[in-house]
């Protein structure tokens, strides 16, 4: 017998404000279940479960999400997710198209923003 992963848990502070953040990056519901003020919430699609944990992020991630635009560049990716409230912290971004950048949720925790798949295939 084997196992399979259930879900992605996300230690933070907000559970369902930092799911809403998800939701709309990835355009996938939060789990009807989710409450403002509780202590989880589940971006249904997604298998990320946001938990709610005392203390805040002190250190790099050891995990980290690479999103993959689907219907757009990575650039505008890039720039979509800063305005849902990421912050850029490592551009790697190269002149020739390839890399990636380095974005971090609004809870601090790290995720990349990869090139598109017809961006790779050209």
């Amino acid at each position: 017998m084997t196992s399979r992963i259930r879900h992605t848990t996300i230690d933070s502070a907000d559970p369902y404000r930092l799911a809403g953040f998800w939701s709309q990056v990835l355009g996938l519901p939060v789990h009807e279940d989710g409450r403002p003020g509780g202590e989880d919430a589940l971006i249904e699609g997604a298998g990320l479960l946001f938990m709610a944990v005392p203390e805040p992020k002190t250190v790099k991630n050891r995990v980290h999400l690479d999103l993959q635009p689907e219907d757009r560049s990575r650039d505008e990716e890039v720039e979509r997710v800063l305005a849902l409230g990421a912050t850029l912290v490592d551009d790697r971004r190269n002149p020739d198209g390839t890399g990636w950048a380095v974005l971090a949720d609004p809870e601090g925790n790290e995720f990349c923003v990869e090139r598109s798949a017809r961006e790779r295939a050209a």
